[in-house]
């Protein structure tokens, strides 16, 4: 006997949040694989300065909380640190890829960074509920620093209060993750040496801070699509490269994809089970790379895990 609720014969309605459905299927295995993961997330590129962008990461970033990830962002600030520096009429030099960064200047790099940046994007975040926290890499010594100077044809130069990490104490990060909380986490350090606070180039300290959480990935944003194949003669993005493939790579890239490239490299070598660097001009684009099948960026492991899963 048929029930009197189905009519035989009569096709299952269509519903149209069917492709909702079936994407968050997709992103099952993914977040099983996470769930109760670090992932390590350095805020840069366009997504910095687009409010739009700006919206669409801290969403990204809550959802990646609520689905039972462990999210923490790195952040520099270089575009409104130029801005600030200008307003002031302090010049914004570079040499080698680096800012020169004078004591004056290295004021304004810790003003922008940990009191209009940090701030912002902690604001965002806490729109879905109380859950991000700001600190700096000076905070708790989380990140120790000594001074970096550029090499331009085979000579080191003084660039001022730019460093290089030197060392990681995750412990006060790792307690506000055990808390449920968002850390938001500024690129500037102090040195056991002198004493002062240094500019840290935010991809090498996301980088550093993955490998010292033991993060499961590392997710850098920029301004490209990812790591093109035959850059300029072809924009393919290769989707997937080991580490070693990456090394061979890395005296041909461009100046500005090298620091973040490095990072990844840094990371998979020491831990982190896998390195993304994707284009953070495209809206949701975190979510996209990670829960959906066709990504949108190039994913680095480490060559034991070459055909392993992403």
């Amino acid at each position: 006997m048929s029930s009197p609720n189905i009519r035989p014969g009569v096709p299952t309605r269509k519903h149209t949040a069917l492709p909702k459905a079936q994407t968050l299927i997709e992103a099952l295995p993914w977040l099983t694989r996470h769930h109760g993961k670090i992932v390590v997330i350095k805020f840069g590129g366009n997504a910095m300065v687009d409010d739009e962008l700006k919206c669409a990461f801290a969403q990204d970033v809550v959802f990646l909380r609520h689905a039972g990830l462990k999210p923490v962002v790195v952040h520099g600030g270089g575009p409104q640190i130029s801005a600030h520096l200008d307003k002031l009429g302090l010049v914004s030099e570079f040499k080698a890829g680096l800012r020169v960064t004078t004591p004056e200047a290295m004021d304004v790099v810790r003003m922008v960074l940990a009191g209009q940046v940090q701030r912002e994007l902690v604001g965002l975040l806490n729109q879905h509920g109380p859950l991000a926290i700001g600190m700096t890499g000076e905070d708790a010594h989380t990140m120790t620093a000594t001074k970096r100077f550029a090499e331009i044809n085979g000579e080191s130069v003084d660039i001022g209060r730019v460093g290089d990490i030197t060392d990681i104490d995750a412990g006060a990060i790792q307690a506000l993750l055990d808390d449920g909380r968002i850390p938001v986490v500024s690129s500037i350090a102090r040195s056991q040496d002198d004493g002062h606070v240094y500019n840290i180039n935010a991809d090498t300290a996301a980088a550093a801070l993955a490998a010292a959480l033991g993060a499961e990935t590392l997710m850098v944003l920029t301004d490209v699509e990812g790591l093109y194949e035959d850059w300029p003669n072809s924009d393919e993005v290769i989707s997937k490269l080991t580490a070693s493939q990456l090394e061979q790579l890395l005296p041909e890239l461009a100046s500005g994809m090298v620091p973040k490239m490095e990072g990844c490299l840094h990371a998979v070598r020491h831990g982190v089970r896998t390195a993304r660097v994707i284009d953070g001009r495209v809206q949701h684009s975190i979510l996209l790379e990670i829960f959906t099948d066709e990504g949108v960026g190039t994913m680095v492991v480490a060559d034991d895990r070459e055909t392993g899963e992403a």
